[in-house]
């Protein structure tokens, strides 16, 4: 008989879930969200912020972020290593087949092959992580397997699926190492599937405002036999991901003043244009310009193209 991880669907987690379709589809259709290839950047550096921190590696947003671009940073061998192999881990989040174990195991052997002589490989002896202690590893692979299966055959709504497949996957614990954050980053592959709006979404990094309660939420689930309560946690987590995008991206054109919205046009016709032409067509000061130019700068609607002495550029 097939595996079927045992769960309840409660009101909360129905209830949940449709408040994600409708914050999606809004996303989804709404012309006045503005996602430029600096915010899908940015996102992406507090998502792996987010799943390492989780994990006690507290290079931080910076520091990633100078790594990503090829520099030089402080930090120890294996701290860097694990900021590397979840940057190239991530990178290949499109491109993996979420109920594909080959796919699973390649993607532990590029986050972990910095650091572990067997990443790629399910663990040959026991787990213990704190109280848990996990099935015994001559168990693994067919636990694994009978997981997948499910993944791949189970008619569950993908929401559900990835939070169910979050929970066992940390309950079987198969790696000797960085089960959080393939735990973590295979329930973003399962939600791109169904959504690639999900690979905008830095959903790790709110989980980790909420570490404790995370935890709490694998222990509950634990104790109780089933997924449910951890479902409920995590797709309150998806929600919360979505509404704080939402707000972010949105402010970034809602909130803008007529002069900025002139500045935005204007470079649009001209990109070259000079602050003296500026100020000129708005009427109003170079300072004043400047000032503007800073902030739509800071909304990431803008870039400046060729070093101190280039132009602005509007973000596409």
């Amino acid at each position: 008989m097939s595996y079927t991880p045992p769960y309840t669907i409660s009101s909360k987690i129905l209830n949940l879930t449709n408040k994600i379709s409708e914050h999606i589809t809004e996303l989804k259709y709404n012309s006045n969200y503005n996602i430029t290839p600096m915010l899908r950047k940015k996102n992406r550096i507090k998502t792996l912020a987010g799943t390492l921190e989780i994990e006690g590696n507290f290079l931080g947003e910076e520091k990633i972020t100078a790594i990503i671009d090829g520099k030089k940073v402080l930090g120890t061998i294996p701290e860097i290593a694990e900021v590397k192999g979840a940057i190239k881990a991530y990178q290949e989040l499109e491109n993996y087949k979420y109920d594909n174990i080959s796919d699973l195991l390649k993607a532990h052997k590029i986050l972990m092959g910095e650091i572990l002589n067997n990443a790629g490989s399910f663990c040959t002896s026991n787990v213990r992580v704190g109280e848990h202690i996990a099935p015994q590893s001559h168990f693994v692979p067919q636990l694994m397997n009978e997981l997948f299966e499910w993944l791949k055959s189970s008619d569950e709504h993908l929401l559900l699926k990835s939070c169910i497949f979050h929970y066992e996957f940390e309950f079987i614990h198969p790696f000797v190492d960085g089960n959080g954050r393939i735990g973590r980053l295979w329930q973003s592959v399962i939600l791109y599937k169904f959504n690639p709006l999900f690979a905008l979404l830095p959903t790790e990094s709110i989980v980790r405002d909420y570490q404790e309660k995370y935890y709490k939420a694998l222990e509950n689930s634990t104790a109780l036999g089933e997924s449910t309560p951890f479902i409920e946690f995590m797709l309150d987590m998806i929600l919360q991901t979505i509404i704080k995008f939402e707000n972010e991206v949105g402010s970034r054109v809602g909130n803008l003043t007529e002069n900025q919205m002139m500045i935005l046009e204007l470079m649009k016709t001209n990109p070259k244009i000079s602050a003296k032409k500026f100020s000129d067509e708005v009427k109003i000061s170079v300072r004043k310009i400047e000032e503007n130019i800073s902030k739509l700068k800071k909304l990431d609607l803008i870039e400046r193209v060729g070093g101190t002495r280039g132009h602005w550029e509007l973000q596409e």
